[in-house]
C-alpha cells in the first residue's frame, strides 16, 4: 500500500515568507490605505468647510423687531428655501415704472405695476436697484409669455407672481450671486 512513515515532507524554503506577506502584510497595507484614504478625504472635506468664509457682502436675514441683525440660520451658509414670516421682517420695495407688454398669441397687452418683498437686509433691494435694467427685461420677457385668458383668473395671477419672482431672482443670482426676493405683488394690473 502506501509507505506512510509519518514523516512530514521537507519544508519549502521561502514559503513562510510568502504566506506572511500574503496573509499579514497585504491586508494591513490595504486596510491602512483605505483608512488613510478615508481620513484624507474627510480631512479635505473638513478643511473645505473650515476654509469656507461667508461673504460679508452677502445679504442677511432680518429678525422681526431687531433691525438689521443676522439670523442664526444664516450662519450655515445657505439661504433657507422659505424663511418663516413669523420670525423674519419683510421689507417691501415698489418698482416705480409700470411694465407694459404684449401678450402671447393675441393683440392684447398687459400693464402691471409690481413691488417685491424680501426677508433679507437692504442689500437685496440695493442689488435690485443696481440691476434694474436686466430685471425689467426679464419681467417683460416673462409677461410676453403669458396667456390673456389664464392670467385673468386668480390662479393665473398667482402663477404670474411666482414666474416673476423666479425671473427676478434669476437675474439677481446671475449678476450679484444671491437672489433674496421672497414675493412679488401687483400694485396695478390692466389687461386690454
Amino acid at each position: 500500500m502506501s509507505d506512510d512513515t509519518g514523516a512530514a515532507p521537507p519544508p519549502k524554503k521561502g514559503g513562510g515568507m510568502k504566506k506572511l506577506l500574503l496573509f499579514v502584510v497585504a491586508p494591513l497595507v490595504l486596510v491602512g490605505g483605505g483608512v488613510g484614504g478615508g481620513l484624507f478625504a474627510a480631512g479635505k472635506m473638513g478643511a473645505g468647510k473650515e476654509a469656507k468664509h461667508e461673504d460679508p457682502n452677502r445679504p442677511k436675514l432680518v429678525l422681526k423687531g431687531a433691525g438689521e441683525h443676522e439670523a442664526p440660520e444664516a450662519h450655515e451658509g445657505a439661504e433657507p428655501a422659505e424663511p418663516n414670516p413669523a420670525v423674519y421682517k419683510s421689507t417691501y420695495y415698489p418698482i416705480e415704472q409700470p411694465f407694459t407688454s404684449n401678450l402671447r398669441d393675441t393683440d392684447g397687452f398687459l400693464q402691471v405695476g409690481i413691488g417685491v418683498s424680501t426677508f433679507y437686509d437692504s442689500k437685496v433691494i440695493d442689488h435690485l436697484k443696481e440691476s434694474e435694467m436686466p430685471v425689467r427685461s426679464a419681467v417683460l420677457e416673462t409677461l410676453a409669455q403669458q396667456d390673456a385668458a389664464f392670467i385673468n383668473t386668480p390662479q393665473g395671477k398667482v402663477a404670474l407672481r411666482k414666474a416673476l419672482k423666479v425671473a427676478i431672482n434669476n437675474v439677481l443670482v446671475r449678476r450679484e450671486g444671491f437672489g433674496g426676493v421672497d414675493d412679488v405683488y401687483f400694485t396695478s394690473f390692466i389687461i386690454q
